[in-house]
């Protein structure tokens, strides 16, 4: 099968959320309180697999897998602006002054807030002609998804308040990711500076057949 013909198939697996809510959001006693919390969910979901594309790549040997980065990337990025307009338009009515007040007073929409607004360039920048213009700014800027997720954890557990087994189970997902990439650039780090070493001992020894 093509990467084309997977990226189709990857596209409508990433929208079907969005047709499930749509379909079941007429049955719920409290139609607003499931949009905002299935769109949050999915968003959270969205950056947690994108993020598990690099430790599968590795363990799989797909190189093609990163093709598919973006995609998630960008679609987590949807859901979470849709889940703040759901916030903005059905929940609050776009009455400002409460949103400002929301955003100031109440710790789990401030970093939700925060995480959302951390995003936006993250998305806005996520075009190949970016990825040229940039350059390795680019990678230092695309970073801040180390900061996003976490983020995004901790406002989905203070949201919830009573029963947070799943917010910690993306809690420890999440940890597992970062750790593994954390052990990843030690194992880098160690290797680079064994590189360095070598042609110093090198030398040293050369010195030491001439002496």
């Amino acid at each position: 099968m093509s990467i084309k013909t997977l990226k189709i198939i990857v596209f409508i697996i990433c929208l079907y959320p969005l047709a499930r809510m749509g379909f079941l959001v007429m049955r719920e006693v409290d139609p607003i309180a499931f949009l905002l919390h299935s769109t949050g969910r999915w968003a959270l979901t969205g950056l947690l697999i994108t993020l598990s594309i690099s430790p599968l790549r590795q363990y799989t040997g797909r190189a093609e897998l990163l093709r598919f980065r973006r995609m998630l990337g960008l679609y987590a990025f949807f859901y979470a602006v849709l889940h703040f307009c759901i916030y903005l338009g059905l929940d609050r009515q776009l009455d400002l002054s409460t949103i400002g007040k929301d955003i100031i007073k109440r710790p789990y929409i401030t970093v939700g807030f925060t995480a959302l607004m951390l995003l936006i360039p993250l998305a806005v920048t996520s075009t190949d002609n970016m990825m040229r213009k940039l350059k390795r700014n680019w990678a230092r800027l695309h970073r801040l998804v180390y900061l996003i997720a976490p983020l995004g954890v901790l406002h989905f557990y203070w949201l919830v308040k009573r029963d947070v087994t799943v917010p910690v189970i993306y809690g420890v997902l999440l940890t597992v990711l970062l750790l593994w990439r954390v052990a990843r650039w030690y194992k880098r780090r160690r290797a680079a500076e064994g590189v360095m070493k070598a042609p110093s001992s090198a030398k040293a020894v050369e010195s030491a057949n001439r002496a």
